[in-house]
């Protein structure tokens, strides 16, 4: 790309036009002078030298012409950069207990957590993203990839009543542990959610938060349910029914699990903050970006000037001698 260092300059171009004009005029007006007899003259043709008198004219003003072009100092830039970035592992640990289907959420608490973590891994295309899910027990659901295609499908697919009932926070937190630890990069997090308290599973939340440390690991935890009372699925003798049940929520453990390893604590009661909580994440977790710009200006006015001063010279060598004028 050719830019201008002085482009005010190009206003002297104004002058090409008269110029021009006035050459033009001069061109036409016919150099005259008295002679007694015009028969001498007769069949003389016009040459090449008479058919070429206006070219040193025409040579001045393209000289001016690229005279002005060197006095803008044209230049081209070259400019190159180079993008480096640095994405972060996050392991999603996904609570898949038979109370996510209570309805304080909509359509209900694991359809809800399933479509915003979604959303969620489709805003980091730079990341290395895996899901585990955990009730009773925990597996790996999806392991750490950049193929986000197959995360969203693993979280579409998520169900329930696939693992033995209960919520084992910590045995969560540790399966999400044991894919980050020997992940390259020193960007590994955890989100955690949960909607209820640590009743199953071998490994307690604060041992898995205390490991969590050990390897670098932030995680932040989210609480999902609303205060108070919340329609929950009870297995009854008449099968399964929707009842008004307290939402319980180990607010306690999941603020020092967040606090142990440098993350923060959520608590989402409808939809719009469980969104705005995945949100606040996002900003917080930032993709590494290193951007180095080079660029290097190569002067073009020699040219033009060289251009400039040699058609200069050109017309005043033909003006002043084969195209030379007598007084």
């Amino acid at each position: 790309m050719i830019t201008f260092a002085h482009p005010l300059f190009f206003l002297l171009l104004l002058a090409v036009p008269p110029l021009i004009a006035l050459f033009v005029m001069r061109l036409r007006t016919p150099a005259t002078f008295t002679l007694s007899s015009t028969g001498a003259f007769r069949g003389f043709k016009a040459t090449l030298r008479s058919r070429l008198h206006w070219l040193p004219e025409a040579l001045l003003l393209v000289s001016f012409v690229f005279a002005v072009i060197a006095m803008a100092r044209p230049q081209t830039t070259n400019s190159r950069s180079t993008r480096e970035t640095e994405g972060i592992n996050i392991m999603l640990a996904l609570d898949v207990s038979g109370s996510m289907l209570a309805q304080d959420l909509k359509p209900n608490r694991i359809e809800a957590a399933k479509e915003v973590a979604q959303e969620f891994v489709a805003s980091r295309p730079n990341d290395n993203i895996g899901l585990v899910v955990f009730a009773g027990e925990s597996y790996t659901q999806a392991p750490l990839t950049t193929d986000h295609a197959i995360v969203q499908n693993f979280l579409s697919g998520v169900e329930l009543g696939v693992l033995d009932d209960g919520t084992a926070i910590g045995s969560g937190l540790a399966t999400s542990i044991s894919r980050l630890k020997e992940t390259k990069g020193e960007s590994k997090v955890v989100i955690l959610l949960t909607d209820g308290t640590n009743n199953a599973g071998a490994i307690a939340p604060t041992t898995a938060a205390e490991i969590a440390k050990s390897f670098g690991i932030r995680v932040y935890t989210i609480g999902v349910g609303t205060m108070g009372e919340a329609p929950t699925p009870v297995q009854t003798l008449l099968g399964i029914e929707y009842m008004m049940m307290p939402v319980e929520i180990d607010e306690a453990s999941l603020k020092q699990i967040a606090d142990t390893t440098g993350g923060q604590y959520f608590r989402a009661t409808d939809n719009e903050e469980l969104k705005e909580i995945y949100a606040e994440i996002d900003r917080m977790e930032k993709v590494k970006l290193k951007v180095e710009n080079f660029t290097q200006k190569t002067e073009l006015f020699p040219d033009f000037l060289w251009v400039a001063l040699g058609l200069a010279v050109l017309a005043l060598l033909l003006r002043n001698t084969w195209l030379k004028r007598l007084p």
